[in-house]
């Protein structure tokens, strides 16, 4: 029997090390060669939380078929898993990678799938609390295309470590299914994202990432499913045609870090906690993505909106300047996101009101972030201000509608992004 081989495993915070292979004999891939490219962020999404239900027997003896939407083009391709939430070690037999035929289906295109390795090895076990980096493998992967990346474990490994609010629909099997082309056996969708935290792609299109980081607001909570109308996704599609009309725009991709509830200061509970602060996942989630220029932080809502009591202001800016401090030390820019209105929401009072208001002043007045992007001032209700404009609520007076989203998008200035960080004076 050959041993475990732990390949490109990291601790989920972004820090990789990597431990020796062995008994390893790289079987025949398509694993990419040295090329020309940079290495950027396609896709990502944040471990939010230890999936329910999954304590015990995790995903053992299925296929896990997540779909992720390309916000930019690639000649090669690599993945991260995440066994963050697990209490024991999660063991991957199998993995791969494929365009998808079509919208909406687990199916795949017959010339795209590829096998996936780590270290050279398929198989790669994954620490309680860690995460593996694939080998990069050659395939072309268009702007815009939905990618098949499928797990397969024979063993019981849980809790699952998951992203329940995709707005993407994937796909489970029984068995291993990994290198299937058709959809036959796929027949139990599923809402979430499993294991899978980022899709990297080495590009000719792009030459940094802009990470978003955020809340259900940047989640696109609300936003039709299937359809990839978050306002990153918007985002990335106004980068992509400002370039091709041979506008002076940076030449980013667009990863989304939203987490649905997410805070600036406080997590939830557990070890790991569930769904992070912001300021606990600042360095994972921002810092550790492939070639980042920029940041746009679109925190703090939840804070004044679901805390106990009223929250403290200066506290909740206090955590979005030690995040830029940390933005800063990289040499990053960070736009700001204004608090959006959420009047006539349950959770909605006066002294909440007064309090995100105080909090755009200072956002406003420039001593919070590098740049800022007034989202309150582009969806709110001109005869309400406290309130969303009713074509860019969801309903819920919260969360915007597909038009929100994309009027968020269109308000930020692409410009914002260039540069790095202000010099220290």
């Amino acid at each position: 029997m050959s041993a475990a081989i732990y390949a490109g495993v990291a601790a989920d915070d972004g820090t990789k090390s990597r431990a020796p292979l062995t008994g390893a004999r790289p079987p025949h891939n398509d694993a990419a060669p040295a090329s020309t490219g940079t290495w950027v962020g396609a896709w990502s999404t944040s471990p939010a939380a230890a999936e329910p239900g999954t304590e015990t027997t995790g995903m053992a003896g299925r296929s896990v078929r997540n779909i992720v939407h390309a916000g930019v083009g690639g000649t090669s391709a690599r993945i991260t898993l995440s066994n963050l939430y697990g209490q024991s070690p999660l063991t991957i037999t199998h993995a791969s990678i494929a365009l998808a035929d079509g919208t909406g289906t687990a199916a795949a295109t017959a010339d795209s799938m590829r096998r996936l390795t780590f270290g050279g090895s398929p198989r790669v076990v994954i620490p309680a609390g860690g995460q593996a980096i694939s080998d990069a493998t050659r395939i072309a992967v268009p702007y815009g295309a939905d990618v098949l990346v499928t797990t397969y474990s024979p063993t019981p490994s849980g809790p699952v470590t998951y992203h329940p609010h995709a707005r993407q629909t994937s796909y489970v099997a029984v068995g291993d299914h990994t290198q299937d082309v058709t959809a036959a056996a796929y027949t139990e969708p599923t809402p979430y994202w499993r294991y899978l935290t980022a899709l990297d792609v080495l590009s000719h299109e792009a030459q940094g990432t802009v990470v978003a980081l955020g809340d259900s607001i940047t989640d696109g909570f609300g936003s039709a499913v299937d359809a990839n109308h978050r306002w990153t996704d918007f985002l990335a599609a106004r980068l992509r045609d400002a370039a091709e009309d041979g506008r002076d725009v940076p030449r980013y991709s667009v990863v989304n870090q939203g987490i649905s509830g997410n805070r600036v200061l406080t997590g939830g509970r557990g070890r790991p906690a569930d769904n992070p602060s912001g300021l606990t996942r600042f360095a994972r989630d921002v810092l550790g993505r492939p070639n980042v220029r920029a940041v746009v932080i679109c925190l703090g809502v939840n804070d004044v909106l679901h805390s106990p009591e009223l929250a403290d202001r200066d506290a909740i800016l206090d955590g979005l300047r030690t995040m830029v401090d940390q933005a800063h030390a990289r040499g990053l820019k960070v736009v700001g996101a204004t608090l959006m209105p959420f009047g006539r929401h349950r959770g909605y009072t006066d002294a909440r009101e007064t309090m995100r208001q105080e909090i755009n002043a200072e956002i406003r007045a420039g001593r919070v972030f590098d740049a800022v992007v007034d989202f309150d001032k582009a969806l709110r209700d001109p005869y309400d201000p406290r309130r969303l404009r009713s074509e860019y609520d969801c309903g819920d007076h919260l969360h915007p509608s597909d038009k929100g989203y994309e009027r968020m998008a269109r308000a930020l200035d692409l410009d914002d992004l260039k540069g790095a960080a202000p010099a220290r004076l």
